[in-house]
């Protein structure tokens, strides 16, 4: 068994434990920074992703907003123009003209007629319905 030294370690040479542990200190620097440098090029990576990923999005929806906003315009146009030709409905007919084409529409429609009856009774009832 060796003698220990007045330092507590097991007698040898003093020199050879200091350049050990330098050169232990020295690789897991070394590591630590090679660590370090992947790390950061694997966030480079992923920020690069992530920031792609971003801007796609970002395109898709303006694109989507200039979509939804060309329907939105075309349907308020489509509302507009079914507006105007119902008020140049009932500007140009009378009431008797008007009976008779709600006539000829339940005549030749009666189930979505039904329906519509159903519909509007059953509006009717809830409008006049208690609240109990």
């Amino acid at each position: 068994m060796a003698a220990e030294s007045p330092s507590g370690f097991a007698s040898g040479n003093p020199s050879n434990l200091h350049d050990t542990l330098s050169a232990g200190a020295t690789e897991a620097k070394s590591r630590a920074a090679e660590l370090g440098r992947k790390g950061t090029e694997t966030a480079d990576q992923a920020r690069s992703s992530a920031a792609a990923g971003l801007s796609a999005a970002a395109g898709a929806i303006e694109e989507g907003a200039v979509e939804g906003s060309k329907r939105a315009r075309r349907a308020a146009h489509a509302t507009a123009n079914a507006l105007s030709s119902s008020a140049d409905y009932i500007r140009d007919n009378s009431v008797r003209d008007m009976l008779d084409d709600a006539t000829d529409v339940v005549k030749n429609n009666p189930g979505v007629a039904l329906l519509g009856a159903v519909a509007i009774g059953f509006l009717v009832g809830r409008a006049f319905s208690s609240r109990d």
